[in-house]
C-alpha cells in the first residue's frame, strides 16, 4: 500500500494577492508547513491571501485548524483569505463541518483573485 503524498506548496503573487497553491494531503503530518508559510506571508505584509486547495486530496482536522487560524491571522492584519475549492473532498469536508459558512470560498482562481479583498468582522 502506498503512502499518501504530503502537501506541496507553491507561492506566487497575483496582483495585490499572494496565491498559495497546495497539492497532496493536508493532514497532521503536513499542516505545519502550510501554517508556517501562511503566517510568514501575513507577518511580512502579504495580507490578502488566496489558498488554492483544488489539488488537495485529503484534509483532516489539523488542516482545518490551519485554515481557521490563517483567516484569523489575515483579519488581525486587516487582510483577507479566500479558499479556491472545487466539488472535491475539501469542499465536502468544509460543508460537513459548517466551515463553508465561515471561510470565504471561490470556485476558480480567477474568481478568488477578482473578488475585491475585504476585511469583515473582528479578528
Amino acid at each position: 500500500m502506498s503512502r499518501p503524498a504530503p502537501a506541496a506548496l507553491t507561492v506566487r503573487p497575483v496582483g495585490d494577492r499572494w496565491v498559495v497553491e497546495a497539492s497532496g494531503d493536508l493532514d497532521v503530518a503536513s499542516s505545519a508547513g502550510l501554517r508556517r508559510t501562511l503566517h510568514e506571508l501575513v507577518v511580512d505584509g502579504c495580507v490578502h491571501l488566496v489558498l488554492d486547495l483544488r489539488d488537495v486530496g485529503f484534509l483532516d482536522s489539523s488542516g482545518l485548524g490551519v485554515l481557521v487560524a490563517a483567516q484569523r491571522k489575515a483579519r488581525a492584519f486587516r487582510g483577507s483569505l479566500v479558499l479556491v475549492v472545487d466539488e472535491g473532498p475539501v469542499s465536502r469536508v468544509l460543508e460537513l463541518t459548517g466551515l463553508d459558512r465561515v471561510l470565504r470560498t471561490a470556485a476558480t482562481l480567477e474568481d478568488a483573485v477578482g473578488d475585491p479583498p475585504r476585511h469583515t468582522g473582528r479578528p
